[in-house]
């Protein structure tokens, strides 16, 4: 009889206990349910991560900008142009007249490769047996270059093919490669802007969000916002740090970059550091639009994880060619400060080019900048709660 007393209040302890660990994993929940920030990014995050995932990385590269100079314009250049045209790796964008305007199509219009057939190639390819058709591609960036050179390549193999079995004749077409700005192919001319992009806006807005951040969670910043300062001239305080820290990545990346990497400065080192200090702007400006709606490091960080990092890596073109990308997510990107600095990066960078090519990437990233402090300040509790 005993035993079967000391059995049930076991059993009535355990189930006891049993109700306390209930209530304590209740409670957690609660915890986690009340706060709707957090729920959000755990809930929307996963999704987020395979979209982006799903649709952004491809190692094809579709809808190249590609013009065409002909000089011949006969049955066989215009036969393989119509390939190019039918293709869903080149996009037709003009027809060259002149080889003189070849270097300004690359440099205003952000052309992927240029298609140049020589004089009476139809003539030379019956009579000898041998044409010569040239490639000149944008090599700034190498993956994309290589495999825009081989899908030209294919399709001027697939005309020569199909000439081959009409004709009964061996006809050869020889594709010449020309690659511009990077003609050695070197990873490090796509590399270095897009860590540039990378490295900048995780100093500027993930850390100033999560300073921010951190003075509220610990109670500290009410001390500071009741100081005889005046508020903005605390926030300025707490973001100035990283702008500094910000300028002394840029000359660290910019220095390993020449001397380590082999990456020249093609263009106005001026207009580079200029064009740097406008994104550090931007940046600065979200790492304290994000502060202003969050009161943990936690949801700062989680926040900066998903708004900035993942869009940076995926949609800005630091990795993955955009033009890849379903229609939606080309629009997205347009919004992301980091794929306008990288090609204005590329551009004074790599091209070597000036001011008047950067005017559309400055202008965008100025305007973000002006939104985006405008926003943080109407957002900013100089009283907290």
């Amino acid at each position: 009889m005993e035993f079967f007393n000391n059995l049930r209040d076991a059993l009535q302890e355990r189930q006891i206990s049993m109700k306390q660990f209930m209530s304590f994993v209740r409670k957690e929940f609660y915890h986690i349910f009340r706060d709707k920030t957090t729920m959000a990014i755990l809930l929307i995050l996963p999704i987020l991560m395979l979209v982006l995932f799903g649709y952004s990385i491809s190692t094809e590269v579709k809808n190249s900008k590609i013009a065409i100079l002909d000089s011949s314009n006969d049955v066989a250049t215009r036969a393989i142009i119509e390939k190019f045209r039918n293709s869903e790796y080149f996009s037709v964008k003009k027809m060259v007249n002149n080889p003189s305007e070849i270097q300004d199509l690359f440099k205003k219009d952000r052309l992927n490769m240029v298609l140049v057939f020589g004089d009476n190639f139809y003539e030379n390819l019956a009579h000898t047996g041998n044409a010569q058709v040239q490639l000149i591609v944008d090599g700034s960036d190498p993956n994309s270059a290589k495999t825009i050179v081989t899908y030209a390549t294919s399709i001027i193999g697939a005309y020569q093919l199909e000439l081959s079995k009409i004709d009964k004749i061996p006809f050869q077409i020889n594709p010449q490669i020309k690659l511009l700005y990077n003609p050695q192919m070197k990873g490090a001319y796509n590399f270095v802007p897009g860590v540039m992009g990378m490295i900048l806006m995780l100093i500027c807005a993930m850390m100033t969000s999560i300073s921010i951040a951190r003075e509220k969670e610990l109670g500290t910043m009410e001390v500071l916002l009741v100081s005889p300062m005046k508020p903005i001239y605390i926030i300025l305080s707490k973001t100035i740090p990283y702008f500094v820290l910000s300028l002394v990545n840029l000359a660290t990346i910019l220095l390993l970059s020449v001397f380590l990497l082999k990456v020249p400065i093609a263009g106005s080192l001026f207009w580079l550091i200029a064009f740097s200090l406008v994104y550090i702007f931007v940046n600065l400006s979200l790492g304290l639009l994000i502060s202003s709606i969050v009161d943990s490091q936690l949801v700062a960080l989680l926040i900066s994880g998903m708004v900035l990092m993942l869009p940076v890596i995926m949609l800005s073109g630091m990795m993955f060619p955009v033009e890849n990308m379903p229609v939606f997510f080309q629009w997205i990107s347009q919004i992301i400060p980091a794929k306008w600095y990288i090609i204005g990066v590329k551009k004074i960078m790599i091209k070597g080019l000036g001011l008047s090519s950067i005017i559309p990437e400055m202008s965008v990233l100025l305007g973000m900048g002006i939104v985006l402090v405008i926003a943080s300040l109407k957002n900013f509790k100089y009283r907290l709660e």
